[in-house]
């Protein structure tokens, strides 16, 4: 069943990570195209095989929207139901919805699924909703995570995430550092990328990568990029290197085309 997509982000003042994610709906756009081309070949050569005369075949164009859980004019359900009136005025049967988030916190075991059954009532039969495994669920998140430790000669890393208070939520997050074999801390939790910082300092570090484990810049990577600034003036003989964040790639649509085809 060909499907449209729904790429749900926590939502932001900061222009930034909107822009990010509709250009990560685009990458995701034309990832699909190409899929469904080849596939549209493949179909076509066994018919050749099989066949004296080929039929025609009629590829419909990707649908890919965003939304948000927070700060948008519009709740969450009704951002996706006035997509799926799109989607169903489109053609498409069927929504796959992407929770673009890193932990399986709150918001993804609770808040998204709340909003997509609020959502289904008015659709009944007519327009199937699926909520998709969240991203940082995706094994390979960590190679594209790790990508972002090139370019830098660390003594030791920190891997820096947002965190959550929901028991479990940080696991993740801990499976990767202990993959990476660095220190792991939190934005909104203990531990802290600055008290972790200074552990290493007594062990006597001079060069301190930060990884921040977020999906884009905004106003929480400004506030980290502040408070590397701080640090490196208590500590001047100590390198500290902020890398940057997942970003919006054509390896993170990849992830995201690879948890909605299985």
């Amino acid at each position: 069943m060909l499907s449209a997509y729904l790429l749900v982000t926590h939502g932001s003042r900061d222009p930034r990570p909107q822009a990010a994610v509709e250009q990560l709906a685009q990458l995701l756009c034309q990832k699909l195209r190409g899929e469904m081309l080849t596939k549209t070949q493949e179909l076509t050569n066994t018919e050749i095989l099989t066949n004296s005369s080929v039929n025609v075949v009629t590829v419909r164009e990707p649908l890919v929207g965003t939304a948000c859980l927070e700060l948008a004019p519009l709740p969450l359900h009704e951002q996706i139901q006035q997509f799926g009136k799109y989607a169903s005025s489109a053609g498409f049967k069927h929504i796959q919805i992407v929770p673009l988030f890193l932990l399986p916190g709150v918001h993804v075991m609770e808040d998204i699924p709340a909003e997509v059954t609020k959502a289904r009532e008015n659709f009944g039969c007519d327009l199937t909703m699926e909520v998709r495994p969240y991203l940082g669920f995706h094994p390979q998140i960590s190679q594209v995570l790790t990508s972002n430790l090139h370019g830098f000669n660390a003594d030791a890393w920190i891997l820096l995430s947002h965190g959550s208070r929901r028991q479990g939520a940080n696991y993740p997050v801990e499976a990767l550092a202990n993959q990476l074999g660095a220190l792991v801390a939190y934005w909104s939790v203990p531990p802290s990328w600055e008290s972790q910082a200074k552990t290493l300092l007594i062990k006597g570090k001079k060069r301190i990568g930060i990884l921040p484990y977020f999906l884009f810049y905004g106003g929480i990577t400004d506030a980290i990029a502040q408070s590397v600034k701080q640090i490196k003036q208590e500590y001047p003989a100590v390198k500290f290197h902020l890398a940057k964040p997942l970003g919006a790639t054509s390896e993170l649509a990849e992830l995201i085309w690879d948890l909605t085809s299985k």
